[in-house]
């Protein structure tokens, strides 16, 4: 590579780090720019191997520079990249479309509406997080509403519904209304009278299966035609509990030639047998189908915008013939796709959770391997950060993946100011049956000849929380990996250096200066005998070490971060071990 080419390659490698650092508020780094230069100059990939020997001090002195120097530097260069910045800072700051024809509404209002058979998982946080913020948006208000009309196949768990408003709060929303829908039954009773005396709705025994070949055949069921007065009769005799499950149901009259069969006579009201857990719903046994439900509901409780699910696109069609039966104006519809989440083994599956907490395969709903939101806030995890890693997907009808390495950057953010400093070395790994492997052991060596204990600060940014006392001993533990080969040095972290003779650490006279220009590895220990015994729970496995002695200081609920490990919640501390929840890193 000539000495023109070289220098060419310093510019466009200074344009890139530049624009990377500030885009992601952090250092640059090299493999992360080396993408984007080469594929925008294709004519550097002859020198592939030269490359990265160029741009590595030139990314070093942008990550020197602080964040106005390097978007004065950026407009010097390239003005055009720090414009297109600042567009995407705009774009950050709506992330969310307008939501349409708002202007038509004298206020906005949505709704939220789950099944209580369990607590939410991660993926159940979208719509409260995109409603709400959508509320704030507009200054408009959002309401819940459990739907819990199936107390047989989706059977509501009596305490799911304190803990779904619950999870709601730790999102940071309050919604301006709560309804179960298993108490107002006979406000669906009432609108079901109404729509048989309009001649909108017929009662049919015909068998399932009989109905379905009828149907996809487009022909009328014979009970179509069926007088309003018998209709209705039937119909009570079903509120009355006269009929066994199966045996009667009260189908919306459509258009039996509807292009979607499943618009098509569709059921609303069915027979179930099962009592509902609920004390004030246990008697009732005429229920209502969700369209038939819902559809009611958000007309009555003046709902103005709804989003569901892109599989759920029949449900508007369905209800527009109720709408239309009543002359009501439908609201405006979002359909988006489902949203993924990566890291979990566990399906993001409600009954699925259930069964495996159940059958004792979880110790429970925010067992750290659940991918639930009382698992993610037991590990430590705002609300706040789970919110923005939503509201950034947007409504696109397309499916999106959520990575959780998003929701940890954002709470990195929220929690790293405020998160004292521990030393956590770490013993064994069980993986409680996941399949993952990780290897730890800790490793007992003497000390000689340095101070006896260690100062390190309880958070290196903010001198004014002082410093933790760390007391040396006449050994400490370290993580396998970290011990030096015989011979060499390693730097304790707030501690100093050391040297490795194969049996035990000397302690040597040098400045930090041989981590900086010798490239010496600075490791975190504890002592080996004043120590606390923790319980590490993650998402892969359960993490046995040892943490130095203040942890047993720390209040539960704290977040720490240990050195090295990443950010934890310290959750309890019993007398043989104290417990943390791994958040991330």
């Amino acid at each position: 590579m000539d000495d023109e080419l070289a220098e060419r390659v310093r510019r466009e490698a200074e344009v890139a780090a530049l624009f990377n650092a500030l885009k992601h508020g952090s250092d640059a780094q090299v493999g992360a720019i080396m993408g984007p230069l080469m594929g925008e100059n294709p004519e550097f990939r002859e020198y592939g191997d030269e490359i990265p020997g160029v741009v590595a001090p030139v990314v070093e002195d942008v990550n020197a520079m602080d964040a106005g120097e390097q978007r004065e530097r950026l407009g010097e260069l390239a003005p055009e990249r720090v414009a297109e910045l600042e567009a995407e800072d705009d774009e950050d700051d709506q992330p969310l479309p307008d939501l349409p024809n708002a202007d038509a509404y004298e206020e906005i209002r949505m709704r939220c509406a789950p099944n209580p058979n369990g607590p939410w998982h991660i993926g159940h946080a979208r719509m409260p997080a995109v409603i709400g913020t959508y509320a704030e948006e507009y200054d408009g208000e959002f309401v819940v509403r459990f739907d819990d009309t199936d107390p047989e196949t989706k059977r509501p768990l009596l305490w799911a519904y304190d803990e779904i408003l619950e999870e709601i709060d730790y999102l940071g929303f309050e919604p301006a209304a709560v309804y179960r829908a298993s108490d107002r039954l006979e406000t669906y009773y009432e609108h079901a009278r109404d729509l048989i005396e309009m001649g909108g709705a017929y009662t049919c025994s015909c068998p399932g299966d009989e109905f379905s070949e009828l149907k996809n055949s487009a022909e009328a069921c014979p009970h179509r035609e069926k007088d309003p007065e018998a209709t209705l009769a039937e119909f009570e005799a079903m509120v009355d509990g006269e009929y066994d499950s199966g045996e009667m149901v009260l189908r919306v009259k459509t258009d039996i030639e509807h292009k979607n069969p499943a618009v098509r006579d569709w059921v609303a009201f069915r027979v179930i047998d099962t009592p509902h857990p609920r004390e004030e719903a246990a008697d009732y046994r005429c229920w209502p189908m969700l369209d038939f439900q819902s559809g009611v509901d958000d007309h009555l409780t003046g709902v103005t915008h709804i989003i569901r699910g892109i599989d759920l696109q029949d449900s508007a069609k369905r209800q527009q013939f109720v709408y239309d039966y009543f002359g009501w104006e439908y609201p405006e519809v979002i359909h988006w796709g489902h949203v993924q989440v990566d890291e979990y083994d566990v399906k993001m599956s409600t009954s699925t959770i259930r069964e495996l907490v159940d059958a004792g395969e979880l110790d429970g709903w925010d067992d750290p391997r659940a991918p639930t939101l009382p698992s993610v806030q037991r590990r430590g995890i705002r609300g706040e950060a789970l919110v923005d890693a939503m509201v950034e997907l947007g409504t696109s009808t397309s499916n999106v993946d959520l990575a959780m390495s998003s929701v940890y950057a954002n709470n990195r953010e929220l929690v790293d100011d405020g998160a004292p400093r521990q030393f956590l070395v770490r013993d064994g790994f069980d993986d409680r049956g996941s399949g993952h492997e990780a290897s730890y052991g800790a490793v007992e060596v003497p000390v000689d000849g340095g101070p006896a204990s260690a100062h390190p600060p309880v958070h290196p940014d903010h001198e004014d929380r002082g410093e933790r006392d760390v007391p040396v001993g006449d050994a400490v533990l370290l993580e396998e990996a970290d011990l030096p080969a015989v011979g060499e040095r390693a730097w304790l972290k707030g501690y100093g250096p050391v040297r490795y003779d194969g049996e035990r650490l000397e302690y040597l006279d040098a400045s930090i200066d041989v981590v900086r220009e010798e490239g010496v590895d600075v490791v975190h220990w504890v002592p080996a005998d004043d120590n606390v015994p923790v319980r590490l729970r993650t998402v892969d496995g359960d993490v046995s070490g040892y943490a130095e002695p203040g942890f047993a200081d720390v209040d539960p609920d704290t977040v720490v971060q240990f050195v090295r490990v990443g950010f934890a919640r310290c959750d309890r501390h019993d007398d043989a071990e104290s417990v943390a929840y791994y958040a991330h890193p």
